[in-house]
């Protein structure tokens, strides 16, 4: 937790929003997560790569792990993208691999150039990101608090696996809070 200011949300129950991903992701199949390191996904990041039946695969650049996600599905296997909003810039050519495809694809993005950024070069791309992955086929949804992130993306997931879908769901920063530098 070191680049945010606050520890992730809990729910009612106190059980940390990125554990109760983890469960259903896991649940409904997810055994491949592909990252670019975010503050923001780091306790996501760090119970998939924990666990020996998922393979983990961090990223040199985000449209990997579109085609990861995609050679995933070919080979039988559910997948899930975690990347910042700033890297959906970088998979705009790739995204027509699962679009044209007809691939399944389930991208959590964590937003930044919202809530109280400090980095002006975060701010373009925050404000263009739900409208680029919509110009190029893939469905948008978000979420802004803890609760309505887990049930978003229970939806998302059912969607992406079971209607081959490519979705991204979209994590307000307000959520994940300020950063500290």
């Amino acid at each position: 937790m070191s680049e945010r200011e606050e520890p992730a949300g809990t729910e009612a129950g106190g059980e940390p929003w990125p554990s109760r991903l983890y469960r259903h992701l896991k649940h409904v199949g997810v055994r491949q997560m592909a990252f670019v390191p975010d503050a923001g996904h780091a306790a996501l990041i760090d119970l998939f790569c924990a666990d020996p039946d998922v393979s983990s695969n961090v990223l040199t650049t985000e449209e990997e792990g579109v085609a990861i996600a995609a050679g995933a599905w070919l080979g039988g296997r559910r997948s899930v993208l975690l990347m910042q909003s700033s890297g959906v810039g970088n998979c705009i050519n790739m995204l027509s691999l699962p679009v044209i495809g007809r691939f399944p694809l389930l991208m959590l993005v964590t937003m930044r150039g919202e809530w109280a950024e400090f980095n002006p070069w975060q701010v373009p791309m925050g404000r263009g990101t739900q409208a680029a992955l919509e110009a190029v086929g893939v469905r948008v949804m978000r979420a802004d608090t803890a609760e309505d992130l887990v049930e978003t993306v229970e939806s998302a997931a059912a969607l992406a696996f079971d209607a081959d879908q490519q979705i991204a769901v979209l994590i307000g920063q307000r959520l994940l809070g300020r950063k500290k530098w």
